[in-house]
């Protein structure tokens, strides 16, 4: 934003010299036209700092992370407990659709929870980008999906990421779970001290974790590191909930940078809930119209229709932008099974496959959806990144083409849907990528499916190998001149053509 206010500056400067010199013979200048004042830096409210714990040297860290050794990745994983005093909010004026809303700090309670910081092991390496991830608790216990998907692009290019237990299921759990991974469920004698006043409180706590990222003392979270860039960002219902705090919590402080909102449904969380008074979102929410930071709203296929977003739609603006990815889903096969080992180098991690199982836990009904999220979400990830820092904003993306009644996709002959955000993985088609609904065990109702192609059909789109490598080379470069892949990742796409075809 700094770029911006100096180039006014300097266009006013330059338009007195101009004014200056046409005054060098006796004709009087015409009066300067007047100058729009800059507009006022926002007012925000302090940010209260935590105090900072490690915890009980007892077992290990409960977070169903990546699988593989950080540490062989030049990476550290500490684990610290945040403690202090939290606030819950009440509105001011009514909740609208709009998302302007108005809110102010209203009870307060005490709260110790934990956060999980993955950062580079010398400080050379840092980049002074933090990604600080609500957790995603849908399933009973913390998640970081965002981690899943992302950590390659903070792998190479030396983000630090803050995965923070948020919410009081993360904590606490529900009552006969699936899978005991809730914090206390999986290691009751480490997390014994944790405390959640519940999830009216949350949106205070996440704001407090900042504090924390920003502090720069030895002791802290990021051991002494100087955090530049703080992008928030959250999954499903983490994004449902980072869009009530956009709306309402962020104006207030001014906490974070830039947002990442991956997957958000229709509507919105409350702004204040049991057992506190209840403050419901209305049914339809959109993202306020005057927010001064940059926020991407990256949209898998399932969400637009199947989970109704598309009644939230909203045209992009100066500092948002809503990216409807083709051929996605809202979970998918790299977020729930391949990715966990990814480091960045294979490229067989970007060949669409078809696969109906999670890790072996859950049965899929039809093989998951194999398309583009990762890519695409890393993509974005850089690009809220270069938008805070020399204020060039992300690139603006065609929304997915639907019936006008909204019911339904448009598609092409192949049964993708036209129209969207476009990758290779649709505009080169090795398969039919779709974000509709799954069946089976847990998980896969909205991991979307996939269909590859056969031997046949991609005879008749591309004749051979070479015309299939290079249609997938044409379609990769296209995507990466708009800002929607990443250089690295367009290698490892372009690779895996080669291998997609193999293994016909």
């Amino acid at each position: 934003m700094l770029r911006t206010k100096r180039s006014l500056y300097a266009f006013v400067f330059t338009t007195g010299l101009l004014v200056a010199c046409s005054s060098s013979n006796n004709t009087p200048a015409p009066p300067a036209p007047p100058v729009a004042e800059p507009p006022p830096e926002p007012t925000y409210l302090d940010v209260e700092l935590p105090t900072v714990e490690l915890p009980p040297d007892e077992g290990d860290i409960a977070l169903l992370s990546t699988f593989f050794s950080l540490e062989d990745a030049g990476f550290i994983q500490e684990e610290f407990f945040l403690s202090g005093t939290a606030t819950s909010f009440t509105n001011l004026n009514e909740l609208g659709t709009d998302g302007r809303w108005e809110a102010e700090p209203a009870e307060e309670a005490d709260y110790k929870t934990r956060v999980v910081v993955y950062r580079p092991a010398t400080a050379q390496d840092f980049s002074g980008t933090v990604l600080v991830e609500w957790l995603n608790v849908t399933q009973g216990f913390d998640v970081p999906v965002g981690w899943g998907v992302g950590h390659v692009e903070a792998l190479r290019d030396g983000h630090a990421w803050v995965n923070v237990s948020a919410q009081r299921i993360g904590i606490e759990g529900v009552e006969n779970p699936a899978l005991p991974l809730a914090l206390k469920d999986a290691n009751p004698v480490r997390y014994e001290s944790l405390v959640h006043p519940g999830d009216s409180f949350s949106y205070d706590i996440f704001t407090q974790v900042s504090a924390a990222v920003r502090d720069t003392s030895p002791e802290g979270i990021m051991g002494g590191l100087e955090a530049e860039i703080l992008i928030a960002g959250g999954e499903s219902q983490s994004a449902s909930r980072l869009l009530t705090y956009i709306n309402a919590v962020q104006p207030l402080y001014g906490a974070y940078d830039a947002f990442l909102v991956d997957s958000r449904y229709d509507s919105s969380q409350p702004l204040s809930q049991e057992p506190l008074v209840e403050i419901p979102a209305p049914e339809s929410v959109t993202f306020r119209d005057d927010i001064p930071f940059p926020v991407i709203n990256l949209q898998a296929e399932t969400d637009v229709i199947p989970l109704g977003a598309v009644d939230e739609r909203q045209p992009d603006s100066e500092y948002f932008r809503l990216w409807e990815v083709t051929g996605i889903a809202h979970n998918d096969n790299y977020q729930l099974v391949t990715g966990r080992n990814d480091t960045g180098a294979d490229p067989s991690y970007a060949v669409v496959v078809e696969n109906n199982s999670i890790l072996g836990f859950s049965e899929c009904d039809k093989p998951l959806n194999s398309g583009a999220y990762p890519w695409v979400y890393m993509a974005a990830l850089e690009a809220l990144e270069v938008w805070v820092r020399d204020g060039s904003p992300a690139g603006e993306a065609d929304r997915l083409a639907t019936l006008d009644d909204d019911s339904d996709y448009q598609y092409d002959d192949h049964g993708n849907v036209l129209g969207g955000l476009r990758t290779p993985y649709v505009d080169a088609p090795a398969a039919r990528l779709s974000g509709e609904l799954n069946d089976g065990g847990a998980g896969c109702r909205l991991s979307g499916t996939t269909m590859l192609f056969d031997a046949a059909t991609m005879a008749s789109l591309y004749v051979d190998k070479a015309g299939y490598v290079s249609a997938v080379s044409e379609a990769t470069d296209q995507a990466v001149e708009r800002g929607f892949l990443l250089p690295p990742d367009a290698e490892r796409i372009k690779a895996a053509a080669e291998l997609q075809w193999d293994a016909l």
